[in-house]
């Protein structure tokens, strides 16, 4: 059986223009909230002083759904400093689509990118986990990260009865829950070393809300628990082993308002004494595109066929990764393909219910 993972090693967005394609609702999360970047841009009113002026996306998969937000943000930068340099960074994990990413960036596929609007722009990517430093210190003025920062550096133990911690109870959830503290904390450790004094961080991150619902549990049917019911039910069915349901387990921590803000808040705090103040903090819940269409048109066949991909688009690496080693490649695929026409026949058959609401706290962190 495969050994633990750390998330580097496998995870990726889906790649070849499929993750943006199929992740319309992350597109809608950055879109809507492009005004909260807008708004701290004019808070620091950078001035016009020559000097390059650095925005990273970190945890950028293809770049499809930030490239209308961050185009917004890229003109307004251009327009207060005509005279600075512009550095777009984007980052995401080694294995992420790159190549994808700067063809959408350039223009090259069917998606309107913001590239040949904007002058004295240079864009680059940057393969190295936000869990590490990705720029030099002090050099960064606006850092972004939407929808990517509730994945963890390991998965610090393994589930027995679920495929995702907000499944987990006892030791089991309070071990995902202190890893997911440490790697919050060194994450915002990290870019406050990066940030330049007046700099801001704008954070869009899967989470909890004060209602307790999160991605894809907001009153119908749990998305996670839906996973987890059709992974086991390939254990029954003898397509996977036991040993292969308990190696398969998200590496992502859902944290409370709380537990985002904890490390901003405490005097004590390294985060704190670094010098990153929360200026603004908030929950949104985003509707299921897909879910919001099928109350228009009704069909249940082509709502589970929508619905599916973007689910696949993000998940499916690790359903891949609990597979053991032993297996090949074209088993492995199969055993997922099928994971997911089960899940598909599942919506069809039975669709009220099943969307993935997009729920994420939204934050606002300043340099000083």
């Amino acid at each position: 059986m495969n050994q633990p993972l750390q998330t580097d090693d496998f995870m990726a967005m889906k790649g070849a223009g499929y993750y943006s394609k199929a992740t319309i609702g992350a597109k809608h999360v950055m879109d809507n909230a492009a005004g909260l970047i807008l708004d701290a841009l004019e808070r620091m009113d950078p001035p016009d002083n020559g000097q390059i002026f650095t925005m990273t996306d970190m945890g950028c998969a293809d770049g499809g759904t930030s490239i209308d937000m961050i185009g917004a943000v890229l003109k307004e930068v251009r327009r207060r400093c005509p005279s600075r340099p512009i550095q777009m960074i984007y980052t995401d994990l080694p294995r992420n689509d790159f190549s994808q990413l700067f063809q959408i960036v350039h223009g090259l596929t069917d998606i309107k990118s913001y590239f040949a609007d904007i002058d004295n722009l240079y864009v680059y990517g940057c393969a190295t986990s936000f869990h590490q430093t990705m720029v030099p210190p002090g050099s960064l003025h606006l850092g972004h990260s939407a929808t990517a920062s509730h994945y963890i550096t390991e998965v610090p133990c393994a589930l027995q009865n679920h495929v995702h911690m907000v499944g987990a109870t006892g030791a089991e959830r309070e071990a995902f829950e202190a890893k997911g503290a440490v790697d919050w904390q060194n994450m915002l450790l990290n870019r406050a070393a990066e940030l330049a004094p007046g700099g801001r961080l704008a954070l869009f991150n899967f989470g909890i809300d004060e209602e307790g619902r999160y991605l894809g549990d907001t009153g119908g049917v749990s998305m996670f628990d839906t996973f987890n019911d059709l992974w086991r039910g390939m254990v029954d069915d003898a397509i996977i082993t036991p040993a292969e349901y308990l190696a398969t387990n998200f590496p992502q921590c859902y944290r409370t308002v709380e537990q985002f803000a904890a490390p901003l808040r405490d005097q004590t705090n390294p985060v704190r004494k670094a010098g990153l103040r929360l200026e603004h903090i908030e929950t949104r819940v985003v509707r299921c595109p897909f879910a919001e269409d099928f109350e228009r048109h009704g069909d249940a066949e082509r709502f589970a066929a929508e619905y599916i991909p973007t689910l696949r688009s993000w998940s499916e690496p690790v359903f891949l990764a609990g597979l053991s080693n032993e297996r090949t490649a074209a088993e492995r695929a199969a055993i997922v393909n099928a994971f997911y026409g089960r899940y598909q026949k599942r919506v069809a058959a039975a669709p009220q219910g099943h969307a993935m609401d997009y729920v994420h706290c939204y934050m606002i962190c300043e340099k000083i």
